[in-house]
């Protein structure tokens, strides 16, 4: 099965969150319904971007970048079956490094 491509559009990106671990301190499993939403992620794709008066704006992340995101920021999106998130640049809160 061939991968879906995805370009986001204007200064938006695409990113996949990163795994949480799923297992407490002590050892305890946390199911799925009492996680909460990890909220470092992966650059995956850059969006087509934004002119500003007839220049280009660059974007402050490149791709393969993994940034912290805002708690509840983007539309969640399903790739080949993983989990993605589509959200605007600006909802992107620092990058880790």
């Amino acid at each position: 099965m061939a991968s879906t491509k995805v370009k986001p559009l204007g200064q938006r990106v695409l990113v996949k969150r990163l795994d949480e671990d799923e297992t407490s301190g002590g050892g305890i499993i946390i199911p799925d319904t009492a996680k909460e939403k990890p909220q470092e992620a992966t650059i995956v794709a850059l969006g087509t971007g934004k002119n500003e008066e007839g220049k280009e704006v660059p974007f402050s992340v490149t791709e393969g970048d993994k940034v912290l995101i805002s708690k509840y920021g983007g539309t969640d999106i399903k790739l080949d079956g993983e989990e993605h998130l589509i959200l605007s640049e600006s909802d992107i809160l620092a990058i880790v490094e």
